[in-house]
């Protein structure tokens, strides 16, 4: 054959066993350095083989379908109970019984899948990691105890509060807005507990101890249990052998509905704050995987609660931080509930239908905290409402749980929530003050239910206010005044007006006796006189209104007293009532009014600052120091007033330009600004600006100090004047006017 020829014939041949080689080395290459290396841990599932003491494990991993899960690439934490657990483990066992299984080969394939899913954890930590926080700014060292596990309820049954059976699912976000994400299956976490976590936290042992007496704290424990073994490597994740079988905890919600010695705290929930809301999602999925048409809902709490008791994912601000926090409830028993809810909550309402939702969610939110309340923490760690726990940890806690959503205490005694204990109470428990509690609310809610400090509240019913002319429409939110005398307003200026009497209502000391007599200044600063029961504002004075105490009670933080009729304001300037109060001769306070009425610091002015004082402002307090007019004469003596300086008789009404200007100074420098000062405490001398100024536009000084029924004044000369006690106190529009036996020199 022509060698040519042969050739053309050969090189296909060879061209092909060529290829044939080559891809056979490639594939050698590829195989080489893609398998799997000779040295890489087993994955979960066969480490557990090979050490030989999971068995009892292994059998439930067969059961519940994650052998091809745990024997395959992942990224796992494995919480593994060795054999002995489930052998010696009582709790356990009782666990079992309960469910009618004699032993683990008893075990269905449901509940395998339910302890193997709560023992897995989503992502693989070592011991160096599982107490940080995965944050999402990084990780935060020492701030986790708790770990989402691949365990979720799902769809369960439960009960609405009428009774009605229904197919539901829990919510796993807060609040009924919007308490369900459909790709969020609300995974249940699994709690552990670390030295450094408890360092870093400043806890004990008995932190531990408390919640599992029959567990040792060695350090590192999963709930009740012990690490046996930790970190031990696989291919797949990280296990950690454990000395007890931890079964799936429940949620708050879900171990409220099992004990029935707290049915009347629940029944608070079920009745008032929970909704059953259909949800078309979790329908169609319900109906994907069981084939039935059951309408399924979404167990939503109200909005108005600190959260949700059945949401599994805490705050869910950041995706992980449910490692970092939890929920804690404390929950009082049947009896101990229903006698301080009969007492104190329904003393008027007499049913919760009758009460606002709101009371029903501050008695709830009293003892709901947003964070874990450990039990060494109970007086520093603040409830929804800002409070501590009000418990002693050894006499006072009957139940104590971690479960997992949160911590549970189980209580022989409510908490006493100072939105019901304190003087804000008495009207916000108490349907007929309805419109002064909205107003507490606006204004001195947070200052009044104060615990650490003492007032006292002067009531005003509704009936006492409409009968003033206030009247308030809950359906439009309106404001109104039509008093039976002068011009009606509405809105903002209607609501302006009750503020400053409800202002005038609070006094911010406790006020025990009421049948002497005395003065005191209330929270916005104008004052209140009483006696003999009888409370004098400016207001009623002006009026000649006589408002009396018809009743009295003691709350945790003062006195509250019943009245009939309001402490009402004028609008009478301070002028006019010293006018007044100096309109006769044999009146002390006579020649000053004479001089203030014929000076050009008073106003004339018909209208609605006729007798105002110039230099004085709206709003603004003062302390008006009236000299005497034993004191009046020896001024003029002195020469610092006009009049005759032998005899010491005034000259009301001087001619000259400069004695009206002495007649002006003196007036102003004897008006303190920005003040109102009332002998009741010890006070140091203190610096107080008078109305006067020099020439240079610099306010000119007085220096006070009080005590228990005397005042000193002392002007820029040193020299001392002291209250006429029996003639001072006199109440004004914002103002006080005091009586002194002796007059005031200023220096220019």
């Amino acid at each position: 054959m022509n060698k040519n020829v042969l050739g053309d014939l050969l090189l296909p041949v060879l061209s092909f066993f060529t290829t044939v080689i080559l891809l056979v080395g490639c594939k050698k290459k590829f195989d080489d350095y893609y398998k799997r290396p000779d040295n890489l841990d087993a994955p979960i599932y066969q480490q557990l083989q090979d050490r030989g003491n999971f068995n009892k494990l292994l059998s439930l991993i067969d059961k519940s379908g994650y052998k091809q899960t745990l024997s395959s690439a992942g990224y796992w934490t494995l919480f593994a109970p060795n054999d002995l657990a489930f052998d010696n483990d009582a709790d356990f066992k009782n666990y079992l019984q309960q469910r009618g299984m004699p032993d683990v080969g008893a075990i269905d394939s449901i509940t395998a899948r339910a302890i193997v899913q709560y023992l897995l954890v989503y992502n693989a930590f070592d011991k160096t990691r599982i107490d940080d926080y995965q944050s999402s700014a990084g990780w935060i060292p020492d701030q986790a105890f708790r770990r989402r596990t691949a365990y979720y309820t799902g769809f369960y049954k439960d009960t609405t509060a009428n009774g009605t059976a229904v197919t539901a699912i829990q919510s796993n976000r807060n609040g009924s807005t919007f308490p369900y994400v459909s790709a969020d299956n609300n995974n249940k976490y699994i709690p552990y507990f670390t030295d450094a976590f408890f360092k870093a936290k400043t806890l004990t042992t008995s932190d531990y101890t408390y919640f599992y007496p029959n567990s040792q704290y060695t350090g590192f424990n999963l709930a009740q249990a012990k690490i046996s073994e930790e970190s031990i490597t696989a291919e797949n994740g990280i296990i950690y052998e454990i000395d007890k079988v931890v079964t799936p905890l429940p949620s708050i919600d879900e171990y409220l509905r099992s004990k029935p010695e707290y049915s009347e705290f629940k029944k608070l929930y079920d009745k008032y704050m929970v909704n059953f809301i259909l949800n078309t999602d979790a329908t169609s999925r319900y109906k994907i995987l069981t084939g039935k048409d059951s309408l399924v809902y979404v167990k939503a709490y109200n909005s108005l609660l600190a959260y949700s008791p059945n949401n599994e994912n805490y705050l869910k601000v950041q995706d992980n931080d449910g490692q970092q926090s939890s929920w804690t409830l404390f929950v009082p028993k049947n009896d101990v509930l229903l006698s301080y809810v009969n007492s104190v909550i329904l003393e008027y309402f007499k049913t919760f239908e009758n009460a606002p939702p709101q009371v029903i969610a501050d008695f709830l939110n009293a003892h709901m905290w947003i964070s874990p309340v450990w039990p060494s923490k109970f007086d520093k760690t603040f409830n929804f409402l800002g409070e501590e726990a009000r418990f002693d940890p050894q006499t006072n806690i009957i139940d104590r749980k971690v479960l997992s959503n949160g911590f549970l205490y189980g209580t022989n005694k409510v908490q006493e929530a100072n939105v019901f204990s304190s003087v804000y109470g008495k009207p916000y428990l108490n349907p007929k003050y309805s419109i002064m509690t909205r107003l507490l609310d606006a204004e001195l809610k947070f200052i009044v239910t104060s615990p650490n400090q003492k007032f006292t509240l002067f009531m005003m019913s509704d009936a006492v206010l409409n009968a003033a002319g206030y009247t308030y429409n809950s359906t439009s939110g309106a404001w109104s005044y039509n008093p039976p005398v002068g011009t009606a307003v509405s809105g903002e200026t209607a609501r302006q007006r009750l503020l400053r009497i409800l202002s005038t209502s609070v006094i911010p000391q406790e006020l025990t006796d009421l049948s002497g007599s005395g003065i005191a200044a209330a929270y916005n600063g104008e004052l209140i006189k009483w006696n003999s029961n009888q409370v004098i504002s400016i207001g009623t004075q002006d009026a000649g209104q006589t408002v009396r105490v018809d009743s009295v009670k003691t709350a945790r933080n003062g006195k509250v007293y019943y009245l009939n009729g309001l402490l009402t304001f004028t609008d009478t300037t301070i002028g006019r009532h010293i006018i007044k109060l100096g309109s006769s001769p044999s009146s002390n306070y006579y020649y000053f009014a004479q001089y203030l009425q014929s000076s050009t610091a008073y106003n004339n002015s018909p209208g609605a600052t006729f007798g105002e004082i110039v230099g004085t402002q709206v709003g603004t307090f003062y302390t008006i120091l009236v000299p005497s007019n034993a004191a009046i004469t020896q001024a003029v003596k002195d020469g610092i007033l006009p009049g005759d300086q032998i005899t010491g008789v005034p000259n009301f009404n001087p001619a000259s330009n400069t004695d009206k200007l002495r007649v002006d100074n003196f007036i102003k420098y004897h008006i303190i600004n920005k003040a109102s000062l009332i002998p009741t405490e010890v006070r140091d001398f203190a610096s107080y600006e008078s109305l006067l100024k020099n020439a240079a536009g610099e306010i000119l000084p007085i220096s006070v100090t009080t005590g228990v029924g005397s005042m000193q004044i002392r002007d820029m000369n040193s020299r001392s004047a002291n209250l006429i006690i029996t003639e001072s106190n006199k109440l004004s529009n914002r103002a006080v006017i005091h009586l002194i036996d002796n007059y005031l020199k200023y220096n220019f």
